[in-house]
């Protein structure tokens, strides 16, 4: 009643609160637009993060989005710290590798994932947290879209352009991507990958931002 109070453009009507958790959505198949979820990926352990997962991508519509912020690290993390449940309440000794993460949600049946931004977030260190080691945690942002797997794999997008500057005014791979010259193309891993397998030496391929923000090739 605040928020229609404050905005005249709001209307009750527009929210509908139903009581479920994670593992059990009380939401039909292939039903919502957009889900949301935030440190997740920290809070849950494996098993049950594939359930929660599973249950997100079932209550999305096709081509619906799943968008997800989490911290990620890269290093090894010891047992104790992992087994930490305050540490895991506070989004910190959960952490794993971008790659590990995109793995779970591509496995789940996502057929596009988005990495949209990826930033500094905690340090632990040997002072004051059980580990001999600086662990430097990171925390990106992610769409992941129930589109259909293509039959290659996932198309992961990572912030990677390609950038024709060849004698032509474009390069067509016939594969469905076309480069205009000097003009630089969102690609996704997997067409990066293919365009490098061609060997050219007139397109420039530049590393992963971790900032995607569309237009891709996919």
């Amino acid at each position: 009643m605040e928020a229609e109070a404050q905005n005249p453009w709001f209307n009750k009507e527009f929210v509908s609160l139903k009581k479920g958790d994670a593992l059990h959505l009380p939401l039909e198949d292939n039903s919502i637009d957009v889900a949301a979820q935030n440190c997740l990926f920290n809070i849950f352990k494996v098993e049950d993060l594939k359930k929660a997962i599973s249950e997100m991508y079932r209550v999305l519509k096709p081509h619906g989005k799943l968008v997800m912020s989490d911290p990620t690290c890269e290093q090894p993390m010891n047992e104790t710290l992992r087994e930490d449940e305050r540490l895991r309440a506070l989004c910190l000794s959960g952490s794993i590798p971008i790659a590990d993460y995109v793995k779970m949600l591509t496995d789940a049946g996502f057929g596009t994932i988005e990495i949209r931004a990826r930033k500094p977030y905690r340090i632990l260190d040997p002072l004051n947290y059980n580990t001999e080691q600086l662990i430097y945690i990171e925390s990106i942002e992610v769409a992941a879209i129930k589109d259909p797997m293509p039959a290659d794999g996932p198309c992961v997008f990572t912030g990677k352009a390609a950038i024709y500057y060849g004698k032509e005014d474009f390069f067509d791979d016939t594969a469905g991507h076309i480069l205009l010259k000097n003009q630089p193309l969102a690609i996704c891993d997997k067409t990066a990958a293919a365009l490098a397998n061609l060997n050219r030496n007139d397109i420039y391929f530049s590393d992963s931002t971790f900032h995607y923000d569309g237009g891709g090739c996919c």
